[in-house]
């Protein structure tokens, strides 16, 4: 095996589902840019350059390691069971599921590696766990609001990520938490968790700059998911903090 070879043999191939999206794009710029993996295939139902339609997307899987979705609650679930089908690592970075949609992907994800996560980027999910141990730590003196800012095609809200802000605080806190939406212009996205007390108050915000963040964790996650048995992850897995703040 001549150089060249080895080189490509040695990095992960990836697939990219939902490729003429605004993320998917995005995605393929990533990999397309990175040392560590190399492109598989891209497809998407709008057609375009080097973009395939899903009709071909099995014959392209079978070559490839893994796949990167970011596509619709339906289509994601629909391309889940073709990797557990064909037994690839599968990252979804689509949010909005419904119950029957997200029991279907855990089912999969029995037979398949899947990261599942509604925000890519490292530091929001950094976020997810200080939010609860703030929640844990600051107890029943302060009132609790998640407020989430997106652009204006958005079409799920409260968006994926505010909705883990709420899973993650309600398991260290029983008050009630309010959470409020905006959709507006091209706002990539905005988080903020406001911790209000009777003297004080603690915000945490999180502020995404560009859709290259979240691409950059979606092929960080698709690298990492390479050597993971069968299961459901998400980026607490991946930053060792699924314990972070159990204990008082």
């Amino acid at each position: 095996m001549d150089i060249i070879s080895y080189m490509r043999a040695s990095r992960m191939s990836l697939i990219v589902l939902g490729a003429a999206g605004k993320m998917g794009t995005k995605v393929l710029e990533h990999i397309k840019s990175s040392p560590d993996c190399i492109l598989a295939g891209a497809f998407d139902l709008a057609p375009g350059p080097g973009i395939q339609p899903p009709g071909h997307l099995k014959t392209a899987l079978k070559k490839a390691d893994a796949a990167i979705e970011f596509t619709a609650p339906e289509a994601a679930a629909a391309y889940a069971r073709i990797c557990a089908e064909l037994a690839k690592p599968l990252v979804i970075g689509t949010t909005g599921f419904n119950g029957a949609q997200l029991t279907a992907i855990k089912n999969f994800s029995k037979t398949i590696p899947v990261f599942l996560s509604p925000n890519m980027s490292p530091a929001v999910n950094l976020t997810f766990a200080v939010a609860k141990l703030m929640a844990r730590k600051l107890g029943s003196g302060f009132d609790i609001h998640i407020s989430e800012t997106h652009h204006k095609r958005k079409k799920d809200a409260p968006s994926g990520t505010a909705l883990k802000y709420l899973a993650h605080i309600k398991e260290a806190y029983d008050g009630s938490v309010t959470v409020t939406s905006i959709r507006a212009g091209d706002i990539v996205g905005e988080h903020a968790v406001l911790y209000a007390g009777p003297y004080e108050r603690v915000e945490l915000i999180h502020r995404a700059h560009s859709r290259d963040v979240f691409a950059q964790g979606a092929v960080k996650a698709a690298l990492w998911l390479a050597d993971r048995k069968p299961g459901l992850y998400d980026y607490l897995d991946l930053l060792g903090l699924k314990k972070f703040g159990e204990h008082p």
